[in-house]
C-alpha cells in the first residue's frame, strides 16, 4: 500500500476543500480557453554563466544553479505546444503486414467470430518508464493503442508496424496521467490526470484541442455512447461532470457527499450511468456504487419510494452494501448487466435494471486486487470477462459460469489494465505497474 500511496500522492490532494454546492445546469467551475502560461522572470544569480565552456571548472554554486529544479504545483501548458508532441513514427497503417491489415477491417458484427488468424498478433510495446494506467483501443483506426502513464505521457503505439510500433509521445499533461479513451469519431484522444484538467488532443496533428479544468485529480473519463461532443469525469473531490465539448463547459453537475470517484460507466442507452467512489474514508457502504440518472442529475438507486432525493438507509436496497471500493465498472455489451471490481479480491455483478441488485450467487474470484486500480473488460461477443491482477496475470472468466477459462502470467509485478481488440475478438491489450504493455494473441 505505501508503493501505491506513493506512486498516487499529490500535493493539491491535502489542500482545503471549499464546500460542495448545488450547481445549476449552465454553471461551470472551468473556464475555456485557459489563460497563457508565462514563465517567470529568471532571478540575476541564474544568468551566471548558464552554458559554462565544456572542460571549464564549474563550481558548486553554479552545479546548484544548473541542477533541475524539482517539480512545482501543475501549471496548465500553453495549446498547441510544439514541445509537447513527439512524432517517431507514423500512425498510418500502410506498414502493417497485409494479412493483418485485411483482418482489421473485416470487422465481426455482434457475435460473429473470426476465422483463425494466419499470424501471431502478439507484441511488446516498450517506453513508459512508470506504471502505466490504462489502454484503450481505437474504434476507427483498429491498429492503433493508447496509453496513459505515471510518467506524464500519452503514447500511441502502431501495434503490428513492421518499422516503428511507437507512433507517438503526447506531453501534454504535466503531471502524471490516469486515464485515456479515444473519440467514437476518429483520431481524436480524451485525457485526463493529476494536473486537474481533461484535455482533448488531435493525435494527426500533434496538436492539443480543448482544456477542460477542474478543481481536482481528474481520475475517470468516458464518452457518451450516442454522443461524441459529451463526456463524462469524475475525480478526486468525488465531483462528477458531464462534459460538452462544443462549448468547452459542464453541462450537467452530480452532486453528493462522495469520495474520490474511481470510475464511470454509460449504461448502452446512455440515459443512465454508473458512478464507482471510495467510501473507506467514511465507512459509508450506500455510496460506493450509484446508479445515476444523467439528465435530471438524481440517483436511481440507493433510494427510497417516496421521495428520490432522500436517501434510504436499509442496506438491503442499496447496490453494494459491502465495505469495499471498487476501482473499475463494466457494463455488459448485450445483457442488462454490470459488473464491479472490488478491492475484495473478486467481481460482482449486478442487475442494470431497476432495483439494481447484486447477484449473491455469483461472482469471479481467481485473482488479487491487493488495493491496485486493476479494471476488467468483457469481450467482443460478450461471452468472456478479462481481470488484470495483482500477481502480474490476465484471467479470463466464462461469463456465465464465471469459471477461469485461461490464466496468463504477463508480468512480474500487478496487470493493471485489460481491453479486447475492437475487431479482432482473440486480440487482448494489458498493462503493468511496472511500465510495460503487452499485446497477446489468445489462439497462439
Amino acid at each position: 500500500m505505501d508503493l501505491l500511496r506513493d506512486a498516487y500522492y499529490h500535493a493539491s490532494d491535502d489542500e482545503d476543500q471549499p464546500k460542495r454546492q448545488r450547481l445549476s445546469l449552465s454553471s461551470s467551475s472551468s473556464s475555456y480557453p485557459p489563460k497563457p502560461y508565462f514563465p517567470p522572470t529568471p532571478s540575476p544569480s541564474s544568468s551566471l554563466n548558464p552554458n559554462p565552456i565544456p572542460g571549464s571548472y564549474v563550481s558548486k554554486r553554479q552545479r546548484a544553479l544548473l541542477a533541475p529544479l524539482p517539480d512545482p504545483d501543475p501549471i496548465p501548458l500553453p495549446l498547441h505546444s510544439s514541445s509537447t508532441h513527439s512524432a517517431t513514427g507514423s500512425i498510418s497503417d500502410a506498414d502493417i503486414p497485409r494479412n493483418v491489415l485485411s483482418l482489421l477491417k473485416n470487422k465481426p458484427k455482434c457475435h460473429q467470430s473470426l476465422n483463425p488468424m494466419p499470424e501471431k498478433l502478439s507484441a511488446a510495446l516498450c517506453g513508459h518508464t512508470k506504471a502505466v494506467n490504462a489502454i484503450h483501443w481505437s474504434s476507427t483506426h483498429a491498429h492503433l493503442l493508447a496509453s496513459a502513464g505515471m510518467d506524464h505521457t500519452v503514447y500511441i503505439w502502431n501495434v503490428w508496424s513492421r518499422d516503428q510500433k511507437k507512433a507517438r509521445m503526447l506531453n501534454f499533461h504535466n503531471a502524471a496521467v490516469k486515464d485515456v479513451k479515444w473519440s467514437p469519431q476518429g483520431l481524436f484522444l480524451l485525457s485526463c490526470g493529476y494536473d486537474h484538467t481533461s484535455r482533448l488532443i488531435d493525435v494527426e496533428k500533434g496538436s492539443e484541442t480543448q482544456v477542460f479544468k477542474e478543481d481536482q485529480v481528474v481520475g475517470a473519463i468516458k464518452f457518451h455512447p450516442n454522443n461524441s461532443n459529451l463526456f463524462l469525469s469524475g475525480g478526486s473531490q468525488g465531483h462528477i461532470k458531464l462534459w460538452d465539448i462544443r462549448t468547452g463547459k459542464a453541462a450537467h453537475n452530480y452532486t453528493r457527499n462522495l469520495g474520490p470517484i474511481l470510475d464511470v460507466e454509460f449504461m448502452v442507452n446512455g440515459k443512465q450511468f454508473i458512478s464507482s467512489s471510495d467510501v473507506s474514508r467514511s465507512n459509508v457502504s450506500e455510496n460506493s456504487i450509484i446508479v445515476w440518472d444523467a439528465s435530471r442529475e438524481v440517483p436511481l438507486s440507493n433510494q427510497n419510494h417516496v421521495h428520490i432525493t432522500e436517501i434510504d438507509y436499509d442496506p438491503r436496497k442499496w447496490v453494494y452494501a459491502e465495505a469495499y471500493t471498487c476501482p473499475c465498472i463494466r457494463c455488459h455489451p448485450f445483457d442488462s448487466t454490470f459488473v464491479a471490481q472490488s478491492n475484495g479480491n473478486y467481481i460482482a455483478i449486478f442487475t442494470a435494471t431497476p432495483p439494481y441488485r447484486l447477484n449473491k450467487y455469483k461472482r469471479y474470484e481467481s485473482h488479487g486486487v491487493s488495493g491496485f486500480p486493476i479494471t476488467c473488460n468483457f469481450s467482443l461477443d460478450g461471452k468472456k470477462l478479462a481481470s488484470g491482477s495483482s500477481d502480474g496475470s490476465i484471467y479470463l472468466y466464462d461469463y456465465q459460469s464465471s469459471k477461469v477459462l485461461n490464466k496468463i502470467k504477463a508480468y512480474d509485478q500487478a496487470c493493471i489494465d485489460v481491453t479486447f481488440h475492437p475487431a479482432l475478438p482473440n486480440v487482448i491489450a494489458s498493462c503493468s505497474w511496472d511500465g510495460s504493455i503487452s499485446v497477446f494473441d489468445l489462439q497462439t
